[in-house]
């Protein structure tokens, strides 16, 4: 498990493009027949990937103290490669392309697994400490209702921004209060529509919770250049396919494409409430 600090956005500020994408920058997640974990400060939270040629157990690691990974932590995964199945204390479940799960506090023993070696399910996660249990679901966008499968509400799926504003975008809440519950953590995703480049602008900051994003489907010769800082200091970072960034509270977290794309999202601070934000008017960006 790799371990990343805290930063000041006093420090940020003065940092070179490579000292900010040693400490933000989350890369090479997803290797196959690996586990990968990234332990940052900034709220505890764990962001992770699993790519099982042959199972794969998540163990705790003694970087966390613990006799079991989730024995004071709570889980969300999304699967972003081919199927494959969560094993949860003996019970599996079946994850598709974009379907994701959340798994409680307590749950002992956890395996990976794919259903073709060959093209191997991509299991991204995000986990946050947890003072409580909450139901272990599986999470599908679409669907039927069936007994321990949650699908997302209508309401839970939002189209924002115009192709005129080079934004819009459809956003889909998998974890939060009222759908999935859980102890701090708020997950979901985001896809842009063909002709739409930017996310999250104009921008906000949330102080009660921090972010960690994840882009996907993207090319091999497209990037992101994801914006970050205080409002009057922003800074970017290039971003690849698969790879993830840790957002502060206090930065701004946006995103603007070479071509349109998709993120995780995931949250995690003291309010789950997703409209909990500080607008910056675009006058004030810097």
């Amino acid at each position: 498990m790799e371990l990343r600090t805290a930063s000041s956005p006093r420090d940020v500020k003065h940092y070179t493009t490579e000292r900010l994408r040693e400490e933000f920058l989350i890369q090479t997640l997803f290797v196959a027949g690996e586990i990968k974990t990234v332990y940052s400060h900034i709220d505890r939270i764990i962001t992770g990937a699993a790519v099982p040629v042959t199972p794969l157990v998540l163990t705790a690691g003694e970087e966390i103290r613990a006799e079991y990974f989730l024995q004071r932590r709570e889980m969300g995964i999304i699967n972003i490669g081919g199927k494959g199945t969560v094993t949860v204390d003996g019970r599996d479940y079946v994850l598709e392309y974009k379907e994701g799960m959340y798994i409680g506090m307590g749950s002992k023993d956890i395996t990976f697994a794919s259903n073709d070696g060959e093209t191997p399910a991509k299991f991204y996660f995000n986990s946050a400490p947890a003072h409580k249990t909450y139901p272990t679901v599986l999470i599908r966008p679409e669907g039927t209702e069936e007994e321990g499968v949650v699908i997302v509400k209508d309401s839970n799926k939002v189209e924002l921004g115009s192709l005129e504003e080079s934004n819009h975008r459809t956003i889909c809440k998998y974890i939060l209060p009222g759908q999935v519950e859980s102890c701090q953590l708020v997950m979901g995703m985001t896809s842009l529509k063909p002709g739409s480049v930017w996310n999250t602008m104009p921008c906000h900051t949330h102080d009660r919770r921090m972010e960690v994003y994840l882009y996907f489907e993207m090319p091999e010769d497209a990037c992101v250049f994801h914006y970050m800082g205080e409002p009057t200091e922003t800074r970017h970072i290039v971003m690849r396919n698969e790879e993830a960034v840790i957002s502060p509270s206090w930065s701004i977290h946006s995103g603007c494409g070479t071509r349109a794309y998709t993120f995780i999202w995931g949250m995690v601070g003291e309010n789950q409430a997703f409209d909990d934000m500080d607008g910056v008017a675009m006058t004030d960006i810097m």
